[in-house]
This record gives structure tokens, sequence and C-alpha cells, in this order.
């Protein structure tokens, strides 16, 4: 298997499924784990049964409309004489989560020309700051030049913050004073990585609180000055929303894929909580693909999301 990146593919670590497993437990145990307890023992598949499938449903945070869905296919089967088998319900349940991912995925864009720019927005506190120093390792790690772009000049913490994940990971980073202009600040990083063959500019900004209508204009001029010094910049961006907060994410999440022009999700902290099915719930109403998840705090507790992958470790024992 092969992973996709802004400039092509490469190869797959080998131990990836069994680090998304561990990832996950909590999830694993809060949804798959809960099914087979709801199931087990079942004889039939009647009104009872299918009140405790929605409320396990639910409660791992997959969201009303996709709980909505997988009962109503799951009726229409038990109708057609063509499911009367609880243990036919997990495989039935299993198939529609993976629909579900599948349908959102879209390519990466490919960039031709180096630098490929990744902007990332998200509200204070989502661990924006800290998936971009895993983001770096791991661009790193695929043997690419990484340059780190500090725009978010709001809170000197944040500058700090990201100068010591630059140190961490081992790559540079363009800065200027607390309060700067952060198209400023982009301007400069862009030059800078034209002159120095960089591959990837990784842009930070300011945890703004999606109600801030200032703030996202001010993120629409970052991305106009992105384009300027880099046509088709930015390459990518990326939404990073915290696991944790489940279902109140997503309006979050709806708020700056309207006007940040997200392109895809990268879930954090999914390790600490039992509610990973969110990832179900943001692929189907945001429509949008989830590119990474966060599953611990070291620099490489960062690993691609690819749906198939992500249903195997959930199911498969």
């Amino acid at each position: 298997m092969a992973i996709q990146t802004l400039f092509g593919t490469v190869p797959q670590e080998p131990n990836l499924l069994d680090r998304l497993k561990t990832g996950i437990q909590k999830t694993r145990s809060g949804l798959v784990d809960r099914l087979e307890d709801v199931l087990a023992g079942k004889k039939e598949i009647d009104a009872e049964l299918l009140e405790e499938l929605e409320y396990t449903l639910i409660t791992a945070d997959i969201g009303v409309s996709t709980v909505e869905d997988v009962l109503e296919r799951i009726r229409q089967r038990v109708d057609r004489k063509l499911a009367a088998d609880p243990l036919e319900i997990r495989n039935l349940i299993r198939e529609q989560l993976l629909e579900v991912l599948r349908a959102s995925e879209t390519p990466v864009r490919e960039v031709r020309q180096p630098p490929a720019v990744v902007m990332l927005v998200g509200v204070n506190g989502a661990g924006k700051t800290t998936t971009i120093g895993k983001l770096a390792n791991r661009f790193l790690g695929e043997g690419r030049k990484v340059l780190l772009c500090a725009a978010d000049t709001f809170r000197a913490a944040a500058i700090e913050q990201l100068d010591v994940w630059a140190q961490r990971a081992g790559v540079e980073m363009i800065r200027q004073k607390t309060g700067a202009d952060p198209s400023a600040v982009v301007f400069d990083a862009l030059q800078a990585a034209k002159a120095r063959g960089v591959d990837y500019v990784i842009v930070d900004t300011a945890g703004r609180l999606h109600t801030k209508e200032n703030l996202m204009a001010e993120l629409e001029k970052m991305r106009r000055t992105a384009s300027r010094v880099v046509p088709g910049a930015p390459h990518e961006v990326w939404l990073v929303l915290d696991a944790t907060t489940g279902q109140n994410g997503l309006e979050q999440a709806r708020k700056f894929t309207e006007s940040a022009g997200v392109t895809g999700v990268v879930l954090t902290k999914l390790d600490g909580t039992a509610k990973g099915g969110v990832v179900v719930a943001i692929a189907r109403e945001l429509n949008l693909p989830i590119r990474y998840i966060g599953v611990g705090e070291k620099l490489d507790d960062l690993l691609p999301f690819e749906p198939d992958r992500f249903i195997e470790s959930l199911f498969d024992r």
C-alpha cells in the first residue's frame, strides 16, 4: 500500500495498522465492542434491538443522519427477509460506515512545482500548532524540505510554541513580531521558500473563533497573498478539529468551510475519546475528506487517514 502526498505517493509504513488499532482503542470499545454486546445472543431483529443499536451508534457520535440511514437499511432488509440474523447487522453497519467515508474522499492536489503550501485553520485548543510540528516531521520523513510560517501573530505564545515544534522537528521557521500583519508573514515565508528550494510551507493561522467575521476576512487575505507569490497556493487548507469535542466541532467546521475554502480535515486527540465515530459524521455532514488523525503526543503520532484501513482497524480483531 502507498500513501498519497502532494508530490505523488510514498510507501506506507509497515506497522501503520497496528498503530491505528492502538490509537482508536477507546472508539473501538465504545462502538464495536458495544455493538457486539447488543447483538450477542439475539435470535431476531426486533424493535427493541433496533432501539439499542440506535443508542449505541448515537453515543459513538456517528451523527443522527448516518444512524437513521443505517437503521433504515436494516429495516428494509428485515422487511424483505434479507437480514434476519443479528450478526449480519454488524457487517451491514461496517459496510455503511465505510461507504460514507469513501464518499467524501478526494485526492490531494498534486503539486508539480514546489513549494506546496498547506494552510492550517481552526479554533484555539484544537491542537493546530502541535499538528504542524507533526506534519513537518512526516514531510521530512518523505525526504522533503519543510519551512514553517508563524502567521498567528496575535498571540506571542503561539509564535513561541510553533518555534518549539520547529526545533523538535528540525525545520526552519519564518516569523515576525507579535501583532504583525499575518499576510506579510505569509509573503515573507513563500518568498524564502522559493529562494531556498523548499518543498513544503506549512502556515499556522490564528486560532480564531468561527464567529469573528473580520478574522475570517483576514484568512481570505492570506489566501490571496499566497496565490500571488505561488500560483495555485494554498494548495491545501486543512481544518484542525479536536475529536473530543464531537458534534460541537461540526458547527465550527461548517463556518470555516464556508469562509476559509477548507479542502480537508485533520482530526486530533482521537486516542482520547470513545466518540471517534465523529470521523463518520464529519465526512458525511461536511463532505470533506479526513487527511490525518492524531493518536498521541509524540512527534510521529500523526497518521494518514484512509477509510478502508480505519474501518478495518475498528472492526477486525
